[in-house]
């Protein structure tokens, strides 16, 4: 029997079990026994019964066949709790399956373990809430995971699992996927799609997973992406993410390296290791690097005010009364956009919207790639919320969406690579690109992954 879950990435485990080296069965106990002796928390809901029929009955021959899977807590599954990460919704139960969580079900062939913890209603760039409790980050215990989507992140580093599911409104994928040595990408809006019930505004949110390998994430789009008429906005199907890997030629290509993006305050030692990892992916590319002035509009307020009107509508009925429920930060967004928003305020934000994205529409004609920092600093401690000090550490909100949050606005792809770490503590680059372009993306990731390799897991994960 298999001790420990498996530590490479989630193609080479499919790989294994055709081989015959593991079974789906063995890798599901070995996961179910790493869930329930970890202290991460990164796993708020199992469905072990469920989990082991599925693991019985595997189709190896599919991309993702008999893999244990992490499923992001605010994404529906039928049966499971569907709480939202909130006390307010502890009881509700899903009465139907999110869109790719039935293609990866369907055509992936997972074995679906349970929920990961994510921060209430995603709104937050934290690992923790008041219904679960905290999520920590494997790489240093106290540390968070980040947010949103931390559970699934800290699941997959902490080897719990070799893939989990994500999704990124303002970061949510890439922040933690850097906090957490991880690949975190963030396709071009709509390339995964959202439904059913899909909530169209703000049309930031965009779906996708947390991977240790470039190939995991190429594959995951493979199994999940595609038009879904339950999106209208959702992107038509390309095939080949996985089989075209390495196939682009980037040579030529122009980069603005901007470890800052003109107005994030990020630290000096993160930002040296980003703009050292820049310039030597530029060189191993063949890009070009080019001085292209980076000034985008602050957006982390118009941001929050457009995604608090579907929270607003989530919670109708119930608030205002339910508001001791809500985490501290919501509550205060929920009360601010109730005193703030109104034709007026909604006009001002649309307008910086479309400043944001002339802006970064004007930088892209010059431009293919931007390369900037993911997060201003390393992981700060799990404990603190927004705009809280801790010691000498400030976590201020706003700032920590400055450098994720413009691509969501404007829907371009981006992704986060780990590079070299900062004491002891994992550190992402960010590189954006054209709209559609996602796969020249993956392609930079992998040039990085294979001049520059990262670990697949924190150190100390089960062995």
């Amino acid at each position: 029997m298999t001790d420990a879950p498996w530590l490479g990435d989630a193609c080479s485990l499919v790989e294994a079990f055709r081989s015959g080296e593991r079974s789906p069965v063995e890798e599901l106990e070995a996961t179910l026994s790493a869930i329930e002796a970890s202290d991460l928390n990164a796993f708020t809901y199992v469905d072990t019964d469920a989990a082991r029929v599925t693991a019985a009955g595997a189709d190896t021959s599919k991309p993702f066949g008999g893999v244990p899977v992490g499923i992001k807590s605010l994404e529906p599954v039928e049966g499971w709790p569907y709480s939202e990460q909130s006390v307010v919704f502890q009881d509700r139960i899903a009465a139907y399956t999110a869109t790719n969580v039935e293609r990866l079900r369907e055509r992936g062939g997972v074995v679906a373990v349970g929920q990961t913890l994510a921060s209430e209603f995603g709104g937050l760039n934290v690992s923790k809430n008041k219904l679960h409790g905290t999520c920590h980050n494997p790489w240093e215990h106290g540390r968070t995971a980040g947010g949103s989507s931390g559970g699934s992140s800290a699941a997959v580093a902490g080897g719990l699992v070799t893939i989990a599911s994500g999704g990124d409104g303002g970061g949510s994928i890439r922040i933690p996927a850097a906090f957490n040595g991880l690949l975190g990408m963030k396709g071009t809006a709509g390339r995964v799609p959202r439904g059913p019930k899909t909530l169209i505004h703000p049309m930031t949110v965009v779906l996708g997973c947390q991977a240790r390998s470039v190939r995991d994430a190429a594959r995951w789009y493979d199994v999940v992406s595609g038009f879904d008429h339950r999106d209208p906005y959702s992107l038509p199907r390309i095939d080949g993410w996985e089989r075209d890997l390495g196939t682009f030629d980037l040579t030529g290509k122009k980069v603005a390296i901007a470890p800052t993006l003109g107005s994030a305050v990020v630290r000096d030692e993160v930002q040296e290791r980003v703009v050292a990892a820049a310039e030597a992916l530029a060189r191993d590319a063949g890009l070009v690097v080019v001085d292209v002035p980076v000034e985008l509009p602050p957006l982390d307020l118009t941001w929050a005010l457009a995604n608090l009107a579907g929270l607003h509508m989530d919670l109708d009925g119930l608030w205002p009364a339910c508001k001791d429920d809500l985490t501290k930060e919501i509550a205060f967004g929920m009360e601010l956009a109730e005193q703030m928003v109104d034709v007026h305020v909604v006009a001002k934000g649309e307008a910086a919207r479309t400043l944001a994205n002339e802006r970064m529409a004007a930088i892209f004609d010059q431009v293919d790639f931007v390369i900037s920092a993911t997060n201003p600093d390393v992981a700060f401690p799990a404990e603190v919320m927004m705009n809280n000090r801790v010691g000498d550490q400030k976590v201020d909100g706003g700032n920590n969406g400055t450098l994720t949050i413009p691509a969501n606005i404007s829907g371009n792809p981006a992704v986060s690579i780990p590079i070299e770490p900062f004491q002891g503590l994992p550190v992402g680059m960010q590189v954006m690109g054209r709209h559609h372009q996602d796969q020249l993306l993956l392609d930079l990731a992998r040039t990085v992954e294979r001049t520059a390799p990262w670990a697949l897991t924190a150190p100390g994960a089960p062995a």
